[in-house]
């Protein structure tokens, strides 16, 4: 089973929780974990000023992700931050490059879950994954998430 990993990270902190899914993963027999990280879409300069910089250094070695990287997997987990109840922009955008693989159908019945993080507890985590599940559904993807 191959299970792609895709996550934005701007601190490195959700890059530490896809590593995390990876090891996961990897603990089950047969399965492959594939790490990529979407396309940054902030200049350089504003990473700079938002001090991100140097923490994106510890992932650039990542691939980017494209979109014709989705059809490939048996299962794709999702890892964005929060930004105000939502995936991040970059997420987004991603994302918003998949309609080709809606017209044709590519992902439907794929394994798809999404896990967030956000700077605070209430910081709007649980309306960023039912959100993201929305995508999810819409390209027929089959949406598994932790019991509880």
């Amino acid at each position: 089973m191959k299970v792609l990993i895709v996550f934005y990270s701007m601190y490195g902190h959700i890059y530490k929780m896809a590593e995390a899914m990876a090891e996961g993963v990897r603990a089950v027999p047969g399965a492959e974990a594939i790490l990529r990280r979407v396309p940054e879409t902030l200049p350089a300069d504003v990473l700079e000023k938002m001090g991100a910089v140097e923490a994106q250094k510890t992932f650039a070695h990542i691939p980017v992700c494209t979109v014709d990287e989705l059809p490939g997997a048996d299962a794709i987990i999702f890892g964005t931050p929060t930004r105000f109840g939502n995936m991040c922009g970059q997420m987004r955008q991603f994302l918003d490059a998949t309609g080709q693989l809606w017209a044709k159908g590519a992902l439907v019945g794929k394994v798809g879950s999404v896990f967030a993080s956000s700077n605070t507890q209430h910081g709007g985590q649980e309306s960023t994954i039912l959100s993201f599940h929305i995508t999810l559904l819409h390209q027929g993807m089959v949406v598994v998430g932790l019991p509880y």
